[in-house]
């Protein structure tokens, strides 16, 4: 078992802030979870706990940007993309500031907390706004990356970031290209699209399909906006199922992204795993997503029933 990507944000942070004189952090009063933490450790004259009023800390955060600095506005996921999301569309996306919104705690590997915390809508709603990217890394390595990468851009993003510990897919030394998909595991006839920790189950699937002679392409999707639709297009061209595996609604997440690529350029019948458009609950996360029909087994019987079929 590896490490939260929460964590991974949290040491790959308190790198840049010393490196960059220009980086400042803003929390919403949850330092120690969201692990800004360390940021505030490393440089606590950059760090800025603005209490819990989300809202007024991406007010800030745009505040911060147009005076020339790159901004990293924490909290949890469920907070930063709900509460405060006037605030990131109107004051961070419309005027294009540089700005990275990184909500940790996504989806509901959140767990005991419950559905007051378990943005399950968040991709979906950070989706619709006009310049605003979208990443969903899946483990240590590729979160370090992603916020190493977009701190060297001038877009406003959002990074969604998870509270358990998920197993590494990538070492270290991995490079990534986050314009482009990445086919973590190339097989025949089934492809699926996954983000975030349903990498991870979707690689335990093809390895227990592999058993029974199954062999699919899993392929990892960091970047759900701006998505590498030439690199969609071509995974759709040469296979011929299609899945999506996101631990989000099903609706307007990363099924919903390629999707649209399917219908303007290479139409298939595609499977989406994820959140059936229904609130989840409080439980330990592993039960959740068995429950939720999250997990690899889930996985393999789609796989087995769309070759059935």
């Amino acid at each position: 078992m590896g490490k939260a990507t929460r964590e991974a944000y949290g040491e790959e942070l308190a790198k840049l802030i010393v490196e960059n004189e220009k980086i400042v952090v803003l929390d919403a009063d949850l330092t120690k979870s969201t692990k800004t933490a360390d940021a505030q450790k490393a440089c606590p004259e950059r760090h800025f706990n603005m209490g819990i009023a989300e809202a007024n800390m991406m007010s800030a955060a745009a505040g911060f940007a147009t005076s020339g600095y790159t901004v990293f506005a924490s909290t949890f996921a469920m907070f930063a993309t709900g509460r405060a999301w006037e605030q990131v569309r109107n004051s961070i996306a419309y005027p294009h500031l540089n700005v990275k919104v990184c909500g940790t705690h996504a989806g509901i590997a959140v767990g005991e907390d419950g559905v007051s915390h378990q943005a399950i809508e968040d991709i979906g709603v950070m989706r619709v706004i006009p310049g605003m990217e979208v990443y969903s890394p899946c483990d240590a390595a590729e979160t370090k990356a992603v916020i190493k990468y977009v701190s060297t851009t001038k877009n406003p993003c959002y990074v969604r970031l998870g509270r358990a510990a998920v197993d590494d897919v990538y070492n270290e030394d991995e490079v990534f290209d986050f314009s482009k998909i990445k086919v973590v595991r190339k097989g025949e006839k089934v492809a699926i699209f996954a983000t975030g920790l349903m990498v991870q189950q979707s690689l335990k699937a093809a390895k227990a399909l592999e058993e029974e002679e199954i062999n699919i392409t899993v392929v990892d999707v960091c970047s759900i906006k701006p998505l590498d639709e030439e690199g969609v297009l071509e995974i759709l061209k040469t296979h011929d199922h299609i899945i999506t595996a996101e631990e989000h609604n099903i609706i307007n997440g990363l099924g919903s992204a390629i999707s649209d690529v399917s219908v303007k350029s290479c139409p298939k019948i595609i499977t989406k795993i994820g959140i059936k458009d229904r609130f989840a609950e409080s439980g330990p996360f592993e039960e959740l997503l068995v429950k939720y029909n999250l997990d690899d087994q889930e996985i393999i019987r789609v796989v087995k029933e769309i070759l059935k079929a």
